[in-house]
């Protein structure tokens, strides 16, 4: 399952939600803006940054880990120092938060951290640990559901659409987790299994304000242009405004090569990095 992708989308839309996960969150939090950061003296990538209004506050770095890595920490460590070296002034204070599906994935040996993890200061989420998940805020909800599997995923997906109250982004995200959950159905399918009505979708809403619902074919349509310009406004803000040719270039791809290249993308660097992968794909 594509979770890293997953955790963007959904730290993207709503960067609040990792101060749903702390005990103390910061003060204007709602103003904090998510980035995800390449530290390319290392080749290091950080799963999101999120970065105070005033430029001049704490600096929260995230990290969503869902496979053993004995050496995470350590890893972590690393690439905060070089970010805070390089924007110091910038910053007073920084905090991480590592999530885990479970204390079972966490790195075995933390003696090299131990004092950091004591303090607070590399603070650890086991989502299996939250509680249940129609008690948790959605989007915490959605974290949660992207660890479970077979019929609990299922079960927990329709009681969170249930719960939605109608909420297009809401339904729209937990429809996503269980296509790259359940790779092996079609979003037809998917949506069958969910109890899902497709005037339920933003995508019909949309496309019928647009006079364009026209049956099932356009219907994929519609979500697949949603998809290319989402990854294009991923890709300008990663890489910089992306010229003519390259926009045309991904605008083109199928649904497979979108989401391919939606998790694909937080590994670039530039544009030379879209085009080899373009050239390839």
């Amino acid at each position: 399952m594509r979770r890293d992708t997953i955790f963007y989308q959904l730290f993207q839309q709503s960067p609040t939600l990792l101060f749903e996960l702390l005990p103390q969150p910061p003060a204007r939090a709602n103003e904090y803006v998510f980035e995800a950061v390449e530290v390319k003296e290392t080749a290091f990538r950080m799963d999101g940054v999120f970065v105070p209004p005033d430029r001049s506050g704490i600096v929260y770095f995230c990290e969503a880990q869902f496979q053993k890595d004995e050496m995470l920490y350590e890893r972590m460590v690393s690439e905060i120092g070089i970010y805070v070296y390089r924007n110091r002034e910038r910053l007073s204070d920084w905090q991480a938060v590592a999530i885990y599906p479970s204390r079972s994935i966490e790195q075995s040996n933390t003696g090299m951290v131990r004092e950091l993890l004591a303090s607070g200061r590399i603070l650890r989420v086991f989502l299996d640990e939250l509680g249940e998940i129609e008690e948790l805020p959605s989007g915490v909800g959605l974290m949660v559901l992207t660890t479970l599997e077979g019929n609990a995923a299922k079960t927990e997906a329709r009681r969170a659409i249930a719960r939605s109250g109608g909420d297009r982004d809401i339904i729209e995200m937990i429809t996503k987790i269980v296509v790259y959950k359940f790779n092996s159905l079609s979003r037809d399918e998917v949506d069958v299994m969910l109890g899902i009505e497709l005037q339920q979708t933003r995508v019909y809403q949309e496309a019928k304000a647009e006079g364009k619902v026209e049956g099932k074919a356009e219907e994929r349509e519609i979500g697949l242009q949603r998809e290319r310009a989402l990854i294009l406004r991923q890709l300008n803000r990663k890489l910089g405004n992306l010229s003519s040719q390259l926009q045309s270039k991904v605008s083109a791809l199928s649904i497979e090569n979108v989401e391919s290249l939606g998790e694909a993308l937080l590994d670039f660097n530039s544009s030379a990095d879209l085009e080899a992968w373009l050239s390839q794909n």
